[in-house]
């Protein structure tokens, strides 16, 4: 059995493999000593329920980022995703499975274009995915002009039920965060999306579809965003195309960023991700709850934004 000096001695090593970690426990007992209900069972239900969209759609956008790639555009897929499943739900009178189906199905499309224009014809992703940004909100105001509500309560299972006594949207983020650590460490493909970050035409020299593969990861992020649109509207059973998932593509991004997960690709794990959304999730609660101004919230996240940025260029590189 290992001597409580070596235990300690783990836990020291690990902070430092992790700073944010420490940093994210360190805001945790911060919040807790300044509102005394921040760890309140309730409380910390809410925020798992509030981060479950962001992990869905963070998973995907940081294999994404690790095979040197960037998707700007999910803030607008999740708008059109959740647009589709509220007017197939709503308008059109179809189970919840299918209207779910169909935000897939819309999410999949719009990354499928950002895959074959940016891993294909080789065009840039940043500008690429930055022009769908817009072009995706554009496409979602024309087809639904106006405000959507009143889905249902069979759609209302998707943001509202319980399974095993753990709400719906976190359970589906578990699932989510658990196949994106499986798939980086145990497959094959895993591997591949790491070598093609770090040289792309070294991994080609070595037989592996440089194209492929990202263009899959494109696709799975925009079905991630359009499931977590989906999500968002079953909760608020409302969806307005304007303002929905606004500014999310910042906030997701920054979630991967300050897990460690490179700019520059080959480098991140999932389970920084994960510490990426609880840090946001809990600072955004903390601060809520604190009353702190909206616009000081934005400036914390701006500055999160830029400490990621910083982890991930000088933090010790993660490959799992």
């Amino acid at each position: 059995m290992p001597s409580p000096g070596a235990l300690a001695g783990t836990g020291l090593t690990a902070l430092r493999r992790r700073p944010l970690l420490a940093v994210l426990l360190l805001m945790v007992l911060v919040f807790q000593l300044t509102t005394g209900s921040f760890l309140d069972t309730g409380n910390l239900r809410g925020i798992a329920t509030d981060a479950a969209t962001l992990a869905v759609v963070a998973v995907p956008l940081a294999l994404l980022v690790i095979s040197g790639y960037l998707d700007l555009s999910v803030g607008s897929t999740l708008a059109l995703g959740g647009l589709v499943a509220g007017w197939l739900a709503a308008s059109q009178q179809q189970s919840p499975v299918v209207a779910v189906l169909g935000a897939l199905a819309a999410g999949a499309a719009v990354g499928a274009v950002n895959g074959v224009l940016c891993c294909y014809l080789g065009l840039s992703a940043f500008i690429v995915t930055l022009g769908m940004l817009t072009a995706v909100r554009g496409l979602a105001q024309q087809l639904f002009p106006l405000p959507l509500s009143g889905f249902g309560s069979g759609f209302a299972w998707l943001g509202g039920s319980r399974i095993a006594g753990i709400d719906a949207p976190v359970l589906i983020a578990v699932l989510v965060l658990v196949t994106g650590a499986l798939f980086l460490a145990l497959t094959p493909a895993g591997r591949h999306v790491f070598a093609i970050g770090v040289n792309r035409e070294a991994a080609h020299l070595s037989g592996i579809d440089v194209r492929r593969t990202p263009f899959t990861l494109f696709v799975a992020t925009g079905v991630a965003a359009a499931l977590a649109g989906a999500i968002k509207a079953s909760v608020l059973d409302s969806v307005v195309a304007g303002t929905s998932g606004a500014g999310f593509e910042l906030t997701v991004l920054t979630a991967v960023l300050l897990g460690g997960v490179a700019l520059t690709g080959g480098s991140g794990s999932v389970f920084g991700v994960l510490l990426g959304v609880l840090f946001l999730g809990c600072l955004q609660n903390g601060l809520t709850l604190l009353n702190v101004p909206t616009f000081w919230q934005q400036m914390a996240q701006g500055t999160a934004l830029v400490a990621g940025a910083a982890l991930a260029c000088f933090g010790p590189r993660q490959t799992r």
